[in-house]
């Protein structure tokens, strides 16, 4: 079904039948990835009494409990609640469901022993676009991306500067296919996280940053329409899943 759709001052037409989903369902397997040291989350049928919440053992219905942790077990977004000391709701800042968005794919580059995507690649990948949404496909981009342990990997992150340059260009929404735009091990610091949102100075409400993406070979880099949905949770993250749309 093709769409014409106004978004930033501009009308664009898109194809809501051939959806691009870049987020990796979250499962009780160890297909499932994993962060932040904890293991996969769980998914089981309600035990009360002699009944048991699932169908092929004699229920009605399946009726199943998941305990999970968004930051560690999947694609998730998240609200500057996330570093403050007050208490914010992803579900309250995010009011507004679809951005221009550009992909760009990057190699992160080595300094000392770490992977740091630096402000010099992303302007450079940007090429002075200003896009609403900055999704970043990392390099190398194996499917193992979605099932990987990242617990111990001192995964790739985001410089300081990098997430500057981010905020001082005007883009709302990170998108990122890492656990963080910050280092694993960094002593709290969180410096992507603090340049991104401006936090504590003046802190950037509506903006947004979604982990744990996946962006597969097929879809190019370019621009697109991104329809980020995410679950209303009264928490400071969300499950979520970003869909990109082609515009043609």
């Amino acid at each position: 079904m093709r769409a014409k759709i106004k978004i930033q001052d501009q009308t664009i037409a898109v194809d809501l039948s051939k959806p691009l989903d870049i987020s990796i369902p979250l499962s009780d397997t160890n297909d499932n990835p994993l962060a932040w040291y904890l293991e996969k989350p769980l998914i089981e049928p309600v035990t009360i009494g002699d009944w048991v919440g699932k169908v092929s053992l004699g229920a009605d219905v399946n009726f199943n409990t998941i305990i999970f942790n968004p930051h560690a077990h999947g694609t998730h977004t998240e609200c500057v609640g996330h570093i403050s000391s007050e208490v914010y709701s992803v579900n309250e800042s995010l009011k507004s469901f679809f951005f221009l968005a550009e992909v760009i794919t990057l190699e992160p580059e080595m300094e000392d022993e770490d992977r740091v995507i630096s402000e010099k690649q992303i302007a450079a990948a940007l090429n002075g676009k200003n896009p609403e949404a900055l999704v970043i496909r990392t390099l190398p981009n194996g499917e193992e991306k979605r099932s990987r342990n990242f617990n111990n990997t001192n995964w790739p992150y985001l410089s300081e500067a990098a997430a500057k340059f981010i905020h001082d260009n005007g883009i709302d929404h990170i998108l990122i296919d890492l656990p963080s735009v910050d280092r694993e091990k960094d002593g709290g610091q969180l410096l992507a996280h603090k340049a991104f949102w401006n936090y504590p100075e003046a802190p950037r409400m509506h903006a947004t940053i979604t982990e744990f993406i996946f962006v597969d070979d097929h879809i190019k880099d370019g621009s697109y329409l991104l329809n980020l949905q995410i679950a209303p949770f009264c928490n400071d993250a969300s499950p979520s899943k970003p869909v990109l749309y082609k515009i043609e």
